[in-house]
């Protein structure tokens, strides 16, 4: 399920490279996480030793990172990069794999990473524009394009679908059988099913996104879109449309779920039925602890 981010402390200041540094208002709900205090206190001496490393100039975290510090830097030869420093957890763990498997076409470049320091130094995209605050492009078509794109053959090390699925079913069947849940019961059963069986006949295996919506799709220059923060799992290509399905920033009523889903499905030539059992499971799963309006579009298509 995906991390929640909870409600700021007040931040702390240290010192990076002689520079006074803010810990990002952004990151600070990470104290109340169990590893969270201890990644930020060391936040600025990791960002110091990989300015060392990389020889790099960083700048400000930009806004939307949340879960991690990510910042534009540049390099000794004056060229623009973004240094990612993520705080470890499960959805990050294949994310500099994913980069290299997909050799930067659809997404960013991997230029080098550091496993110590869970660091990644990536292609700057600029201007970085969301595709979900552009109004000028059709992102439904956009996102037709890159799919197949991003959908290459893929094994170890990243998490299989089914894996990730039977473990999300039982995380739901617990909260079934503890009563605190508030959507549908029939809603969470048939997540629950879907859950369990659709990973059995799955189709060709692929690289997907689980997490692929309109703040992870930005502007760039060497291609005009390109997919960021990848959460990787490999599975069958009916799944990778669940989140775009479910992507509010594109409208969030019944017939904006239903257009998404049609059109998708339909123009990516896609099985319908596997593609909305996987909208409902995964959005179910994702959304039961804190995103009602992911329960909503969810209850919206098993009852279509």
């Amino acid at each position: 399920m995906p991390l929640e981010v909870h409600a700021a402390v007040s931040p702390r200041c240290v010192t990076i490279c002689g520079i006074e540094f803010n810990i990002p208002p952004q990151l600070l709900w990470l104290h109340g996480e169990l590893t969270g205090s201890e990644w930020l206190e060391t936040l600025a001496q990791r960002i110091e030793r990989l300015a060392e490393r990389w020889d790099l100039d960083v700048g400000k975290c930009f806004p939307g990172a949340n879960v991690s510090f990510a910042a534009p830097a540049v390099r000794a030869d004056g060229s623009t990069v973004v240094l990612k420093v993520q705080w470890p957890h499960r959805e990050c763990e294949h994310e500099a794999a994913a980069l290299r498997a997909w050799a930067g076409k659809g997404a960013p470049l991997l230029i080098d990473h550091c496993d110590e320091e869970h660091a990644l130094l990536i292609e700057r995209c600029a201007p970085g524009t969301y595709l979900a605050d552009d109004p000028s492009v059709d992102p439904i078509a956009i996102l037709i394009e890159l799919l197949p794109r991003l959908w290459v053959p893929a094994g170890e090390p990243f998490t299989t679908l089914a894996e990730e699925s039977l473990g999300l079913a039982h995380s739901l069947i617990r909260i079934r059988t503890a009563g605190y849940y508030s959507c549908d019961t029939l809603l969470l059963d048939a997540a629950i099913e879907y859950l369990r069986e659709l990973p059995d006949e799955q189709g060709d295996q692929v690289l997907v996104h689980q997490d692929l919506h309109g703040h992870n799709v930005i502007a760039a220059q060497r291609e005009p879109w390109l997919v960021i923060d990848p959460k990787p799992l490999v599975g069958e290509r009916e799944f990778a449309v669940a989140p775009i399905i479910r992507s509010a920033e594109f409208g969030s009523s019944n017939d904006d779920v239903r257009y998404r889903f049609d059109r998708l499905t339909a123009e990516l030539d896609l099985d319908r039925e596997r593609a909305r059992g996987w909208m409902i499971g995964h959005s179910v799963a994702w959304g039961i602890d804190s995103a009602p309006h992911l329960l909503a579009m969810a209850q919206f298509m098993h009852q279509t």
